[in-house]
């Protein structure tokens, strides 16, 4: 009907204003009774016929549709924020690692009438945050179409937020010169505040000459002490007298890959002894904020055990551009590691 005959008629779905660079929002919600004075603000934002529906059997309106989907797709450690406009946001209701089946995301997305937006896989966020966005896009959507998105969503869930583990860590900075302190250590600096930011114990450190035997017993020792996460500095290039990977081998450790298509961090190398994760660390960690570690922590610190594959994933999106101004995790390094 036109706007001017539609006072006392209820709106049926969000009307939304944009004001170039300042707003973008509903400006009338749906439910609302259009009064006299809202016909002008209507016209003045383009709606000259303001229409009512009728649901038919089996139709379901965008709000209730949008809320079945995002249940369908949510997971473990999310909130559901709406509807606005039709949508509905998943929330982090905790920090931890986001996780997104993302063949599955893509099967329920080629549903017709279905969009469901998230950030990507395997990153850090924090409580709060919004990770995902679901609608459907008519106003009514059919009751099958909802059907095939919660067959599509069965088994195991599109999105989640993994909580981290209680990480006891250890490391092991290698190099004479500075076992001996002829040079000041880089790297213990850069573990603590990685520990505290991740909600770690205060790691235990200690200092190994470049002797496999003498690295691997110290690897040990943390073991026997409990820590659950050893990192191992240094002696990662190709250089003779580079022998961490040995001593991390003599440990007993298993090698998982050594080597990350992750730049800056190429000269990784990740080994289990048993469940603990057991890391070679190259040198680029003490002079670069980001890494390949910054990478791969979360998923370590989620309890997920990695393999090789995981880490040869990393190439797409393992280019770190080196900002003058890092936005890092805002930005397309480390968002790989998803098999096509």
């Amino acid at each position: 009907m036109e706007t001017e005959k539609s006072v006392g008629k209820v709106i049926w779905h969000d009307i939304t204003k944009i004001e170039k660079g300042s707003f973008k929002g509903p400006l009338f919600k749906k439910g609302h009774c259009i009064r006299e004075e809202d016909v002008p603000v209507l016209l003045d934002l383009g709606k000259n016929r303001i229409y009512s529906i009728e649901l038919e059997p089996g139709d379901l309106h965008e709000d209730e549709a949008g809320l079945r989907l995002a249940r369908a797709v949510s997971g473990p450690g999310l909130e559901l924020q709406g509807p606005s406009e039709g949508r509905f946001n998943l929330v982090a209701a905790r920090r931890g690692l986001l996780k997104v089946d993302v063949a599955k995301l893509n099967r329920v997305n080629q549903i017709k009438d279905i969009v469901v937006s998230t950030l990507h896989t395997n990153i850090h966020v924090e409580g709060g945050e919004k990770v995902a966005g679901a609608k459907v896009i008519p106003l009514v959507v059919g009751e099958p179409v909802l059907r095939r998105v919660e067959a599509a969503c069965a088994g195991s869930p599109v999105l989640a937020v993994m909580p981290y583990r209680k990480i006891k860590p250890a490391l092991v900075i290698t190099g004479r010169e500075v076992a001996e302190g002829r040079i000041k250590d880089g790297f213990a600096s850069v573990l603590a505040e990685k520990a505290l930011f991740y909600g770690m114990e205060a790691p235990l450190v200690d200092f190994a000459v470049d002797d496999p035997p003498v690295i691997a017993g110290k690897i040990s020792a943390f073991l026997e002490k409990g820590c659950s996460l050893i990192i191992v500095t240094g002696g990662m290039s190709v250089d003779p007298d580079d022998v961490t990977p040995a001593g991390i081998a003599g440990a007993g450790a298993r090698v998982v890959k050594y080597g990350a298509p992750v730049l800056p961090g190429a000269m990784f190398l990740l080994a289990y002894k048993g469940t603990v994760p057991v890391i070679g660390l190259p040198a680029c960690a003490m002079y670069f904020q980001n890494t390949v570690l910054d990478v791969i922590l979360p998923r370590l610190l989620a309890g997920e055990i990695l393999k090789a594959r995981d880490i040869s994933n990393l190439g797409h999106g393992g280019l770190c551009r080196g900002c003058d101004r890092c936005s890092y995790p805002h930005c397309s390094f480390g968002k790989g590691g998803v098999r096509s």
